[in-house]
């Protein structure tokens, strides 16, 4: 690759340098970005991601996991995935340090809510979002805890950063306990006004969602780095959608997106993963009742029927009206 090549899209944000690249458990580097005139970067919050727009064009959402006071960088962690479609494979063989990319946000799908005690499960990869979740609750004095499981020690991230915190990160690799204890961890906080956080391989979201269901909403909080798994559409046949703003009605047929079908008509509307997980194209719904097929929203949050991710989600009526 070039140097300073930056990845072509249409959805750049801001345009980054790699100021610091390194491994940090096997398959897993380290990024550290900053702007290249030393601009201050966007505030963020814990739980929020980054789109990182490579050379190849393809974009990929990395949770920030560094030092959120630290106003001039962003830090990721991102693990090579073996059966990916290369863009993990991209960051770790070629792009170097001094090199620039494009990115987008930050944005955050999964906020860390007041609560008086966190339960916090993070699987491989999944202890990113969950870095700065533990340095906020642990800077405010509320009781959590962390279990973080992973294949071996050597491939979970980050391990002597959270070394710090002493006794309430338990430290489980598959290889040494066997699968992590959910039903005992997750289990005692039944009818607690504890919340769980989870974030990690979809195996894992599963498990904890079972064990979870019936309990009040909002209690449990995850985020999926692939997209949830869902059936048809609610209806095969097409349906339109008006945009209240440019006075424009579109038809959606069944082969395309409501993304695809707005941006033919010329309304620009920014996206980026298209697969329902990063939040990027969400768009206020004024009238009608989405299909919701994100990996996003809660239930309450789709009951509402006030928003939908439109690259992927629907429509369950003849006719939504969005404010575009």
């Amino acid at each position: 690759m070039p140097e300073n090549v930056i990845a072509p899209s249409a959805a750049v944000d801001a345009t980054l340098q790699v100021v610091a690249k390194a491994d940090v458990a096997q398959d897993v580097v380290a990024l550290t970005l900053r702007h290249p005139a030393g601009r201050r970067l966007p505030d963020w919050a814990p739980g929020a991601h980054i789109d990182v727009m490579l050379p190849s064009g393809a974009t990929r959402q990395y949770s920030l996991c560094g030092d959120r006071w630290d106003a001039y960088t962003y830090r990721v962690g991102v693990l090579r995935e073996q059966d990916g479609r290369g863009g993990s494979a991209f960051i770790h063989d070629r792009l170097a340090v001094g090199d620039l990319v494009g990115t987008g946000g930050p944005r955050n799908n999964f906020r860390l809510v007041p609560a008086p005690r966190y339960l916090f499960v993070a699987g491989g990869i999944g202890i990113t979002p969950l870095i700065p979740m533990i340095h906020q609750a642990d800077l405010l004095g509320i009781d959590w805890q962390l279990l973080y499981g992973g294949r071996t020690r050597g491939s979970m991230a980050f391990l002597e950063e959270l070394e710090s915190y002493g006794e309430r990160v338990v430290v489980a690799p598959h290889d040494e306990v066997g699968r992590l204890d959910l039903p005992s961890w997750i289990g005692a906080l039944s009818g607690t006004d504890a919340k769980v956080y989870v974030c990690g391989p979809s195996s894992l979201l599963a498990a904890a969602e079972l064990l979870c269901a019936g309990w009040p909403a909002g209690k449990l909080r995850t985020e999926r780095f692939v997209p949830e798994q869902h059936g048809a559409p609610v209806r095969d046949e097409p349906f339109e959608v008006e945009l209240a703003r440019s006075g424009s009605v579109v038809t959606v047929t069944p082969g395309a997106s409501v993304l695809d079908a707005v941006q033919a008509t010329g309304v620009n509307v920014l996206s980026s993963c298209r697969e329902g997980t990063c939040g990027t194209c969400e768009t206020t719904v004024l009238a009608g009742e989405p299909d919701h097929r994100d990996s996003i929203l809660d239930d309450e949050e789709r009951s509402a029927a006030d928003c939908m991710f439109i690259c992927v989600s629907r429509s369950c009526s003849d006719r939504l009206v969005l404010d575009l």
